[in-house]
C-alpha cells in the first residue's frame, strides 16, 4: 500500500456558461465546456493504524464538519468499506491557495482529489465512473475533476464529452467581493433559454456566461474590473464569479498584465485539457 500521497486539487475555468432550461426538480440544464489550470490547493494523505479520518486544514477556515473534503473522505470510506474486509483510515492534509466563493471551483476540486486519493490509497476499491457518482452527491462540479479531461459539459454539469482544446495562458483576478450562487440562480434578469450548442461545432465566439450580465449588474466592483481586463486581452466571467479570467498567448504576456492588478487577488496559470490530478497519481 501506498505511504503518502501528495496531489493537486486544480482549479477549473468555465469557458463559457450557458443555462439552456430548467428541470422539474429545480435545477437548471446547463451547457459549459470546464477547462483545468495548472494552479490549485493541494491535498496529503497518509493510511492510519486505526479506521480514523483526521483532516488538517488551516487555511479554509471552514469546519471540519462542514468541509467538503471530509464529507468527501466519509463518503468514500462508507463505500469502500462495503468491499474492503480491512480499510485504514487516513490523515488528510488540505493546503489551500484558491481564494474561495471564487468560480474556479476550489472546494468541489478538494473534494474530488479526496476521493481520487484515497480510492488510489486504498487500492481502488471503486471504478472512476462510480467516483464520478459519488462526486455529484457533493455538488455539481465535483465529477469533472473526477473525471480528469477538458470537456464539454451538460446536464447539471455532469455529463462529459471530452474534447481537446488550445492551452493559453490566463490571468485570474478575483474582485474584492463575495458572491451568493443560490442569489444568481433566483435573479429574475438570468438568461434561461440559451439555444442549445453542438458538441462538435461550437465556438467560443458564439458563447457567453449568462451570469456576468447579472454579476456586473449586481456588483460594480466586477463591472469595472471587467473592463480594465478588457482593455489588454478577451476576459470572461468563470461559473458564477466572483473571479474574471483575461486570455493571453503567453506567459510573459500575462505576467506584465497581472502587474497592473497587484492591489487584487490575482494568479497565472495554463489550461490543461488533461487534470494536474490525474497526471499527477500516474506518477506513483
Amino acid at each position: 500500500m501506498t505511504q503518502m500521497l501528495e496531489l493537486p486539487a486544480p482549479a477549473k475555468l468555465n469557458l463559457f456558461l450557458h443555462i439552456v432550461g430548467r428541470r422539474d426538480d429545480g435545477y437548471h440544464n446547463l451547457q459549459t465546456v470546464f477547462q483545468f489550470l495548472d494552479y490549485g490547493d493541494q491535498l496529503s494523505f497518509k493510511p492510519r493504524d486505526d479506521e480514523q479520518l483526521i483532516l488538517v486544514d488551516k487555511d479554509s477556515g471552514i469546519a471540519n464538519a462542514d468541509n467538503l473534503v471530509m464529507k468527501a473522505a466519509k463518503l468514500l470510506y462508507q463505500q469502500a468499506k462495503k468491499r474492503c474486509a480491512h480499510l485504514p483510515g487516513a490523515d488528510i492534509t488540505l493546503t489551500k491557495r484558491l481564494p474561495q466563493g471564487a468560480g474556479l471551483g476550489g472546494g468541489s476540486s478538494d473534494a474530488a482529489t479526496a476521493l481520487v486519493g484515497l480510492n488510489y490509497l486504498w487500492n481502488q476499491p471503486l471504478t472512476q465512473s462510480e467516483l464520478e457518482h459519488l462526486g455529484l452527491q457533493l455538488g455539481a462540479d465535483v465529477p469533472i475533476f473526477v473525471h480528469g479531461h477538458s470537456a464539454f459539459a451538460e446536464g447539471v454539469g455532469e455529463r462529459f464529452t471530452d474534447i481537446t482544446i488550445d492551452t493559453p495562458y490566463y490571468l485570474v483576478v478575483k474582485p474584492k467581493v463575495s458572491i451568493s450562487t443560490a442569489a444568481l440562480f433566483r435573479h429574475p434578469a438570468l438568461q434561461r433559454d440559451c439555444p442549445l450548442l453542438n458538441t462538435d461545432s461550437w465556438q467560443q465566439a458564439d458563447t457567453c456566461n449568462v451570469f456576468e450580465p447579472v454579476v456586473c449588474d449586481l456588483y460594480p466592483e466586477v463591472a469595472k474590473l471587467r473592463d480594465r481586463l478588457l482593455q489588454y486581452a478577451p476576459t470572461r466571467l468563470t461559473g458564477s464569479g466572483a473571479c474574471l479570467f483575461a486570455r493571453f498567448d503567453s506567459l510573459d504576456a500575462a505576467a506584465q498584465v497581472q502587474r497592473q492588478f497587484s492591489e487584487l487577488q490575482s494568479f497565472v496559470a495554463q489550461g490543461q485539457n488533461r487534470s494536474p490530478l490525474i497526471r499527477t497519481l500516474t506518477q506513483y
